[in-house]
């Protein structure tokens, strides 16, 4: 009887362990397990994404209001397709916003930062499966240095 029981705490231990490391896993991965639906999803194009991936973090001054969920190729345009998931909480962005791909720092991860924009009578909210046509592409630092380097070499013939 009582190895019975030993057995039994230690299975306990080793389940306890094992949620203990699920709940880990899912911080460490930013993943949140919610029941319902509690985002929307909106759509962007950019002609250059940078280094923008999928989950990287929608900003709006600093404040986290959704992720990157896929980046596609429009076969079309022949641009990137980026859609967003936003957290139902932030619902009240105007359909005149903008968003950009920014930069943390000068070699940091890239993230969108959503700037809001006007309200007026007949301009509307943002709403699932809406598109943001204001979009600011990701400033490449390479191709600044080429621009640099080549006004430089312009300046000296």
């Amino acid at each position: 009887m009582l190895t019975r029981k030993i057995e039994l705490l230690v299975g306990l231990f080793i389940l306890s362990g094992l949620m203990a490391f699920l709940v880990l896993v899912f911080n460490v991965a930013n993943v949140e397990v919610k029941p319902g639906q509690s985002h929307y999803t909106l759509y962007a194009k950019f002609t250059n994404i940078g280094g923008l991936k999928v989950r990287s973090p929608v900003k709006v001054g600093g404040v986290v209001v959704g992720r990157v969920t896929n980046i596609s190729l429009d076969p079309q345009e022949l641009v990137a397709v980026v859609e967003l998931a936003m957290d139902k909480q932030y619902d009240q962005f105007p359909e005149t916003s903008s968003l950009s791909i920014l930069t943390s720092g000068l070699l940091g991860e890239q993230f969108l930062g959503l700037t809001p924009g006007f309200i007026m009578d007949d301009i509307g909210m943002l709403k699932d499966g809406d598109k943001i046509e204001d979009t600011h592409s990701a400033l490449v630092l390479e191709d600044l240095i080429g621009q640099f380097l080549y006004s430089v070499k312009s300046k000296d013939n």
